[in-house]
Parts: structure tokens; C-alpha cells; sequence
């Protein structure tokens, strides 16, 4: 989302931007959430929700959100909800792929299978069939430090679960090359590197696709106990409203997996039985079920450093925005979508001053 923002709104301000998508398909992992783009009610709030986080960074999205976000519905996206129904968040929701195809078409050029390291295969009619596949042979940008680059691959989502045995509910494509091109460069680091904003998803071997990764997102607001795989409870009191500090624990856990408990009652509850469909573990003995459960990373919250006006600290010519900044939600939980919204705004709009 990040990426297409910073297009969209350097082609309103008179550029010629180019998006380069390592994917098959642009959106990012936008385009598999649940499309809500929000803000906390008070900065205060948002700092009390975050309080690791980068003050003057949470300043820049807090301020700059509802700008942005009344100019990201002129773009004439489908709205599902004009407000949260979270009475501590505001904002909207949207229809992810309208989302998508409004921001494809207010930036302009966007060259499929091109990422910063090497270009992928060139994409098929059967695997794009909804999008204009323009592959490059060549490595970009290659044009930079004469021209800006704006960096908005995603953070290192992918990577991350990867080495430490987590399950992947974003785009496959976030492996963290955003980071590493800013750090080849001189760049520096923000925010915790080995913290990241997630769920619990059915364990294996349920079958988990792109598009259930909303639909089978095991959140209990507080009703389940939770076990490790040695039967210990491993999670003393409440989740966070989020839950995200849960799926973090559980990261934590052998194996990166746990058990969810829950009243009997439950078993016909949507969330047990979306398990069960999707070929997860639900055992039920002593008038409990128990949800077999894994950590699953959704993106990454440290990353690299950078200033309000979404320049990378140290490397010239080079900006970053979204999941690619570290230090924003350190220590808690804040909109992703709302910091790929406005930071890529702002990036576009310092790198073309």
C-alpha cells in the first residue's frame, strides 16, 4: 500500500513515478486484510498503545491521518464501515481490491515482477489475470541517487517467520529487501527487529490460503485460557484489544504453537468450526474444547530509521514508508495501513520538494 500511495500522490504533485512489484500481483499484503485504516481517538492514546515507539514518527501519522485518509476515499475506492466500531480507534474500511485498482489507477505506471533485486519470471495471463504484467529485465533503480527512491517492500515479514519457524499470514513476497538496500547504503535501524504485529492461525495441518487469513484469525477477546505444548499456561491475564501480544507469546512457545481452551459450549461457534474445515486440531474432553494454534506474523515493527518527513536517516535520496520503518508501534500495536497511508504521502512529498 505504501508504494502505491507515494505513486499516486508524486503523480498528483506533477511526477512520473514508477512502482516496481516484486510480486504477481500489486497490493502487497493490503490486499489479503481485512482493509481497515484507522488511528487512535487521541495522540495520547496512541502513545499510551505504543510507548516504545518514536514520538515525533507517531506525531507525523496521528497529524497527518485524516488529510489522508479523506484523499485516499476521493480516490473512489468502495467504503465497507465510515467509521470503526472499536470505540478506541477511528477510521474506515475498505473493500481491499477496489482499494487496490483505485490506488493502481491514480499511480500510474506499476511494472509487475520487478523487485530491487532481480526481476521474477515473466508473469503469465493465468497468474496475473486482473493486472497489466510489465516485467523488466533490468535491476532497479538504477537510476538512483539521481533520482528519489522510495522504499515500500513490506518489511521482512517472510524472512522472519522463516527463521524462526512461524507461520507467513502476509504477501510471499516481504523478505526484507527494503531493509537490506537501505542498509547496504549506511542506513540505521529502528524499533525492535525481533518484534512483529500477528495472529494465532490454526496450527498444521490446517489448510490456511491467502484468503482466509481473516477469516481464520483465532481471536477470544479474553475467553480462552492458553496452554504451551508442556500443558503449562504460559500467558498470565488479558490479551491486548488487539491480541497481538498474544501471538507474540506464543512465538515464544516450543514449536511456536499453543492451545487455545474454551467452554464446550463453543463447538459450533465460527471460529471452531472454520478450524475444523480447514483441517485444523480441535480436541474436546473434560467439557472443553482445546484449538490447536500457531503464531503467525503478519509484518514486522522494527526496521529502518527515518525521520517525519519519511527520509531514510543517513542515506540521501532515499525515503521509506509502511512495514519498511521501524520504531512506530514499539512496545504495543498501532495501524500499519494508517503509517503506509501517510508516510507514503510524505515521502512523496519531501522527495519531490
Amino acid at each position: 500500500m505504501a508504494g502505491l500511495c507515494a505513486a499516486a500522490r508524486a503523480r498528483e504533485l506533477g511526477a512520473r513515478p514508477v512502482v516496481l512489484e516484486k510480486g504477481l500481483r500489486p497490493g502487497g499484503s493490503m490486499l489479503l486484510s481485512s482493509c481497515v485504516v484507522w488511528r487512535y481517538r487521541t495522540f495520547e492514546d496512541f502513545c499510551a498503545e505504543c510507548p516504545g515507539g518514536d514520538e515525533e514518527l507517531q506525531r507525523a501519522v496521528f497529524d497527518g491521518f485524516d488529510e489522508a485518509l479523506e484523499w485516499l476515499v476521493s480516490l473512489g475506492p468502495e467504503v465497507v464501515w465510515e467509521d470503526t466500531p472499536n470505540p478506541r480507534t477511528t477510521g474506515k474500511r475498505f473493500e481491499p481490491r477496489s482499494l487496490t485498482e483505485a490506488l493502481v489507477r491514480a499511480g500510474g505506471e506499476v511494472r509487475i515482477g520487478q523487485g530491487l533485486r532481480r526481476s521474477l519470471a515473466t508473469p503469465t495471463r493465468e497468474a496475473v489475470p486482473a493486472w497489466p504484467a510489465r516485467p523488466s529485465s533490468t535491476t532497479i533503480p538504477g537510476t538512483w541517487p539521481e533520482e528519489p527512491v522510495v522504499l515500500a517492500t513490506g518489511g521482512f515479514a517472510v524472512r522472519y517467520a522463516r527463521e524462526h519457524g512461524l507461520l507467513v499470514r502476509c504477501n510471499p513476497w516481504s523478505e526484507g529487501d527494503g531493509l537490506d538496500y537501505a542498509r547496504e547504503r549506511g542506513a540505521g535501524l529502528a524499533g525492535d527487529l525481533d518484534e512483529f504485529y500477528g495472529r494465532a492461525m490454526p496450527a498444521p495441518p490446517a489448510r490456511i490460503g491467502e484468503e482466509d487469513f481473516v477469516r481464520l484469525s483465532q481471536l477470544w477477546d479474553g475467553e480462552a485460557r492458553f496452554l504451551n505444548e508442556r500443558g503449562e499456561e504460559f500467558f498470565p491475564g488479558f490479551p491486548a484489544w488487539h491480541e497481538s501480544d498474544l501471538a507474540q507469546a506464543i512465538a515464544r512457545q516450543p514449536g511456536g504453537t499453543a492451545w487455545f481452551v474454551v467452554s464446550a459450549d463453543r463447538r459450533d461457534d465460527p471460529r471452531v468450526l472454520a478450524t475444523r474445515e480447514a483441517g485444523g486440531t480441535v480436541e474436546e474432553r473434560d467439557g472443553e474444547l482445546r484449538l490447536h494454534v500457531a503464531a503467525a506474523v503478519t509484518h514486522t515493527q522494527g526496521g529502518i530509521r527515518v525521520d517525519p518527513e519519511a527520509r531514510v536517516v543517513g542515506v540521501e535520496g532515499v525515503f521509506a514508508a509502511g512495514a519498511d520503518v521501524g520504531g512506530i508501534s514499539t512496545g504495543g500495536y498501532s495501524s500499519g495501513l494508517a503509517a503506509a497511508l501517510v508516510l507514503g504521502r510524505i515521502a512523496a512529498e519531501t522527495a519531490l520538494m
